[in-house]
């Protein structure tokens, strides 16, 4: 066995001891040695292997395999432009808070900087964006076999095991940390392939413990931090208090924040992410909030901010209101606050003793809570009719889907017009695991990352909700090769030919129309039927709303996109006429 395929075996070995169950490689020369190293973990039933030939893909399929699961999955790539790829998933991952690890392979540090082939200076590639990095350089010279320098790598073999334990650590967010990703830069020197009469096992001297434990074995922590810290015991004043629930970085928290939110009595107006009972969510709550006549005279004294808020303008309004005191609670190291609003901050195990308090809702909280919930249910009966109408618009496309999902189903919206329609379509009521690319809110690296949920979740149906340019955008995160796992998946293209979301904007405004179509409008004609067949998808086109409940009643078999045609400019008026019925509703 050689020093190159020593190295990556001792580093899988540690990987797979230390909770590594999912790993996605996009092939490459100087990868060579974690190729082999992978694949024959695979086959002795360590770990489950994907294969990508697009490392941007990779790195989002990677992180679709740990959104939901929060188990940190490994994304190996080879040197060169294959690791900057991963810069997207990487930034996602890092404001979302997904423990995801980046194993990439790197040519001797000597030939940096010399103009070597596919050689430039990975360390640092990410910069502030991980929680953690190695450069794990190798002193050996190009025709090391372990038999001539066992000595050598027998001393260096606790440092790698215990580089991998570090990674893990900092992914997961252990004694306290966020969780996020890592990043281990691996020199490989020649030769790259294994030796063909050496065994792949290790040598016993470095098969790590013999329990089959971490070299290093570091207590890890669930995403929200112990309870303590100042605020934690300040439950907040008998006062009008309404939670804003937004993205969080585990779905479970938004359930654990709603039950707190009905023990207390407090309204919630919610994003439509997360897991857990809606049921006490205001149906279209940020259509309430746009109703500004009256939400001035009911205004809330103190707004609970739970979770980043990230889809409409209205809340952000409503925060930067000078009568309303912000609070925010958080369940890692910082909170968000892009309105500077935020008053104070409590750690995440302050909920719980709130939801602890047998003082129950006080009476004012009673009654003005209850006046948030009948405006509630008297926007959701003024906007029905108009969405019930309104096919085939986005709402109504994004409403059909929801009705088509049974409870504990898992819904993967994306991050332009799809997430503001379900929003708009309203999720009250329904208990479905809702979520979707929200650290950054890109487009790109969607399908991938629907891809990695349904195959980490593969006991319940998953659906993705997204437009033709998201869809487009990250078309080889559906590219599948024959011997790959290949999950179950419906994905609904609302395709209105181009970038529906800015017609909404005040780049859509009518004034604006001359020079809104090239630049914002961007359409591409693409004909996704022929897109889907070269990539041997499912694909069915519907053109009523009676075809579209038949697509979504057949269960998918493998992965299988249904287009849904809808006109762009039509959008602005829809949510206009919803603003002008919810306002009426409540005046």
């Amino acid at each position: 066995m050689n020093g190159s395929t020593t190295l990556a075996t001792v580093l899988v070995d540690e990987l797979v001891r230390c909770g590594v169950r999912e790993v996605v490689l996009a092939p490459g020369s100087r990868s060579a040695p974690l190729a082999y190293a992978v694949q024959q973990a695979e086959r002795a039933g360590r770990l489950r292997l994907h294969v990508r030939v697009d490392e941007r893909s990779a790195g989002f399929l990677a992180l679709g395999l740990a959104k939901v699961s929060r188990r940190p999955a490994v994304v190996i790539t080879t040197s060169g432009t294959a690791v900057a790829n991963l810069h997207p998933a990487v930034l996602e991952a890092h404001h979302a808070s997904v423990p995801l690890v980046v194993l990439s392979a790197d040519r001797p540090e000597e030939l940096r900087g010399t103009g070597a082939n596919q050689t430039t200076v990975q360390p640092g590639i990410f910069g502030r964006a991980v929680r953690w990095e190695h450069d794990l350089t190798s002193s050996w010279g190009s025709s090391v076999r372990l038999s001539r320098d066992f000595g050598e790598i027998l001393h260096a073999h606790p440092g790698w095991r215990t580089t991998v334990d570090r990674a893990w650590a900092a992914a997961v967010g252990a004694l306290g940390g966020t969780p996020g990703p890592v990043h281990l830069n691996v020199a490989f020197r020649d030769p790259l392939a294994p030796d063909l009469d050496a065994s792949p096992a290790l040598p016993t001297e470095l098969a790590g413990r013999a329990d089959g434990a971490p070299w290093t074995a570091v207590p890890t922590t669930s995403p929200q931090p112990r309870s303590g810290g100042p605020g934690a015991g300040e439950r907040p004043d008998p006062v009008p208090t309404l939670m804003v629930l937004g993205d969080l970085p585990d779905p479970r928290l938004a359930e654990e924040a709603l039950t707190v939110a009905v023990a207390r009595g407090w309204p919630v107006v919610a994003e439509p992410f997360g897991a857990g009972d809606r049921g006490t969510v205001l149906p279209h709550g940020s259509l309430l909030l746009t109703a500004e006549d009256w939400l001035d005279d009911h205004l809330p004294e103190r707004v609970l901010l739970v979770g980043r808020c990230t889809l409409n303008r209205e809340t952000g309004a409503l925060l930067r209101r000078p009568a309303v005191r912000v609070e925010a609670v958080t369940p890692t190291g910082t909170w968000p606050d892009p309105s500077h609003a935020v008053a104070q901050v409590h750690p995440w195990g302050a909920l719980a003793e709130w939801a602890a308090d047998e003082a129950g809702p006080p009476e004012a909280q009673g009654s003005w809570a209850t006046l948030w919930h009948r405006a509630g249910q008297a926007v959701a009966e003024a906007v029905r009719p108009l969405l019930e109408d309104s096919w085939p618009s986005g709402p109504f496309v994004a409403r059909t889907v929801l009705d088509a999902l049974a409870d504990e189903d898992l819904l993967v919206l994306g991050s332009s017009n799809a997430a503001r329609d379900a929003d708009r379509a309203g999720l009250a009521g329904r208990r479905l695991l809702v979520t979707g690319n929200r650290g950054l809110a890109g487009i790109d690296g969607t399908n991938a990352t629907a891809v990695g949920i349904a195959l980490a979740a593969p006991d319940r149906r998953v659906v993705s909700l997204v437009g033709d340019l998201t869809f487009l955008h990250d078309v080889n995160g559906l590219l599948l090769g024959p011997d790959e796992p290949r999950p179950d998946l419906t994905v609904v293209v609302l395709n209105d030919d181009g970038g529906g979301i800015f017609g909404t904007l005040e780049y859509g405004e009518p004034a604006r129309a001359g020079d809104f179509e090239r630049v914002f409008g961007t359409p591409t004609g693409a004909d996704l039927s022929a897109v889907a067949t070269a990539y041997s998808l499912g694909f069915e086109r519907v053109g009523s709303a009676g075809e579209l409940r038949a697509a979504l009643h057949r269960p998918a078999e493998g992965i299988r996109v249904i287009e849904v045609v809808v006109p762009r400019d039509g959008q602005r008026a829809l949510r206009e006429r919803l603003t002008q019925a919810a306002a009426a509703a409540l005046g």
